[in-house]
């Protein structure tokens, strides 16, 4: 079977784009996820329409799927490891070596949070742990805050959040070398700066952070907690394979009006793209991107249609 469309990767932006395109009730539409994206680790966004006590990343994805499913769109549990253009379609190889076909491809296969496997950490990630300052920042206002990172990541991140807070401790978990440059900063900005390892992240069954215990036994207590750690996995690698042009820092590029990337009929959304990693970023992607999948289908269905009578005679 070919598809109309396969969208990789069955976050948050692919799943508004699989609502998005299956609503048009025109085309064949699977979505192949391998269930380990970035929002099914957030226990609690807290800056999307409508949920003001917040919502988990599991919760959305949930009843995003069963919204998509309604509107007929195929979900299958895959990990894509390959892509390629055939004559008149994309080929994708799955981790079994199942191979699918399609028209058109969304690329919504995101990033993925770099942190090391600190006792305790997963649990209060999104409910008092977080790690976008623009998504919440607002949840620290004046809080005892632990920013738990590396390096220049984390002292960067320490600048962005110390506008929240004073009540700010920089723990460099990895022990990276700063220069002398950033620890003046830090110090000038009254930001407690720590070079020890985290032996664990302390916390609540509710999801709220207590505070953390350092390497040699000490307690640091705390309201809210940050990660900065660096390096994070952008997963663009079946854009590469497709010739998709990338950005500098591996994430995609795309036309914003559409988005398009430089190969025909590949679109891409969400934190994989080039843009300010939120959510409610990628929910809007995903929806342009199907938008603009379904007018490229409709050319593509007239072009067969057009095709087919030529070749009859009709």
């Amino acid at each position: 079977m070919i598809y109309d469309a396969i969208i990789v990767g069955g976050g948050i932006a692919g799943l508004q784009a699989a609502i998005q395109l299956g609503r048009y009730s025109a085309y064949r539409v699977l979505v192949v996820d391998a269930g380990k994206g970035r929002s099914s680790l957030c226990r609690s966004y807290h800056n999307i329409l409508g949920w003001p006590d917040g919502v988990s990343g599991e919760a959305l994805r949930s009843s995003g799927r069963q919204q998509a499913e309604r509107v007929g769109v195929k979900f299958l549990v895959d990990e894509v490891l390959k892509a390629d253009k055939q004559e008149n379609h994309f080929q994708l190889l799955g981790s079994q070596g199942q191979t699918y076909h399609t028209k058109t491809i969304l690329l919504a296969t995101g990033v993925s949070d770099r942190f090391p496997d600190l006792p305790g950490l997963t649990s209060l990630l999104g409910c008092s742990v977080y790690v976008c300052p623009d998504c919440d920042g607002y949840e620290i206002q004046d809080r005892q805050t632990v920013l738990m990172g590396a390096g220049e990541a984390g002292a960067n991140m320490a600048f962005i959040l110390r506008e929240r807070t004073k009540y700010l401790t920089y723990i460099n978990h990895e022990k990276t070398a700063l220069t002398p440059e950033l620890l003046n900063r830090l110090n000038a900005e009254g930001i407690t700066y720590i070079e020890e390892t985290i032996s664990r992240v302390n916390g609540q069954e509710d999801g709220m952070i207590t505070g953390v215990t350092l390497e040699k036994g000490t307690f640091l207590p705390a309201e809210r907690g940050f990660i900065a750690f660096g390096g994070n996995p952008v997963h663009s690698e079946l854009a590469a394979q497709l010739g998709v042009e990338l950005h500098k820092n591996k994430h995609i590029e795309a036309n914003k009006r559409s988005m398009t990337t430089n190969v025909e009929n590949v679109w891409v959304a969400g934190d994989v793209a080039v843009h300010a990693e939120q959510a409610t970023v990628a929910m809007g992607e995903g929806a342009l991107a199907a938008i603009w999948m379904n007018k490229a289908l409709k050319k593509l269905k007239r072009e067969e249609h057009d095709y087919s009578e030529s070749t009859t005679g009709i």
